[in-house]
């Protein structure tokens, strides 16, 4: 591993200093690939132009970095900004690279999460919009368009996570080919009308099971947080360490995520039939809604009361874009009814 470890680095080197001036568009595009953008950005904007879509655009965005999250406590998997010094080789040379602030992760590499999610969330979108244009016009070559699109963006995406530090080239090909994997399998069974019980079945079943794992993985000797230390020591600005990128705070996302969505479907099963202008309205109001939900800071004081806090959030966000902002558009363009 040694080997690919070293030829990442300099990969990693090359690519900062050959597009040092397009630092800009890596970082957004890097910002764009996190599984959070998927549940905030990605969401509302499938679902408000189709609604079986965006149901499956969280379902697979929560399952997938679920699984990315087992697969990084089997597989560990270092990361660049930490390996080049604790590795030691290159103490007489080191490679010219610069961190970022959203280099600073605190989970194992291997594979990479954005790299995994985006590739599975993209798929389901462009897998329908691609059946949408053959459907509509019966030709191929617009139909493979959206395909098209979807390897230039998980490129770009892929490059990000290896421009910041953040993942080495094998992490972020393992997370494309299994996220493209993911979105495909998942796809085909979307729990769209599905009862609250089985999203409170599911939500239990990745919280504890992953928990479950833990506690056996560390019971055998594994030090589970070894990642978060080396994260500690070798990040250059010890503010970038964040807890809302601990693997403990991937898996709350998921399991609130999935509550949240059974919640909303048994609160308004089928939602509100809306036309075009009065769902651009709904988009509007849940992407400020979902940004405040973002930003809104919680107390990292207490672990526990952190996570607790964090599920809560997530699991408000399906409410917001599926019944809360569309039933109250839903009240302000609805006709009254004459006599």
């Amino acid at each position: 591993m040694e080997i690919i470890y070293r030829q990442g680095v300099w990969m990693a080197e090359a690519l900062q200093q050959r597009t040092r001036s397009y630092e800009d568009f890596w970082l957004v595009t890097s910002h764009m690939g996190d599984p959070k953008a998927a549940v905030l950005l990605v969401f509302p904007l499938a679902f408000y132009v189709h609604r079986r879509t965006g149901i499956a655009v969280l379902w697979v965005a929560a399952l997938s970095e679920w699984l990315n999250l087992v697969l990084k406590w089997i597989l560990f998997g270092e990361r660049p900004y930490w390996w080049i010094r604790e590795s030691g080789l290159f103490s007489d040379n080191l490679p010219k690279v610069h961190q970022f602030q959203s280099t600073c992760e605190t989970g194992p590499g291997s594979p990479s999460g954005h790299a995994m999610v985006t590739s599975a969330v993209w798929w389901v979108i462009i897998s329908s919009l691609a059946s949408f244009f053959y459907t509509r016009t019966g030709s191929k070559t617009l139909a493979a368009v959206p395909y098209l699109f979807y390897v230039v963006l998980l490129g770009c995406v892929g490059l990000s996570r290896i421009f910041i530090l953040a993942h080495f080239p094998h992490q972020v090909i393992a997370g494309l080919l299994t996220g493209t994997m993911l979105g495909v399998c998942l796809n085909r069974s979307v729990p769209e009308g599905r009862p609250l019980l089985f999203f409170l079945r599911y939500s239990m079943m990745l919280l504890f099971g992953a928990l479950l794992m833990h506690t056996a993985l560390q019971r055998t000797g594994i030090d589970l947080s070894w990642s978060i230390s080396l994260a500690k020591r070798w990040c250059s600005h010890p503010e970038w360490v964040r807890m809302d990128t601990a693997p403990f705070s991937s898996l709350t996302r998921d399991a609130g995520v999935l509550l949240g969505l059974g919640l909303a479907q048994f609160w308004k099963p089928g939602g509100w039939p809306l036309p075009w202008v009065p769902r651009t309205l709904c988009l509007a109001l849940s992407s400020m809604a979902l940004h405040y939900i973002s930003s809104f800071q919680l107390p990292t004081v207490s672990p526990l009361l952190f996570y607790s806090l964090f599920f809560l959030k997530y699991t408000i966000v399906p409410q917001v874009v599926m019944v809360f902002i569309p039933g109250f558009v839903h009240l302000l363009t609805a006709k009254p009814k004459r006599d």
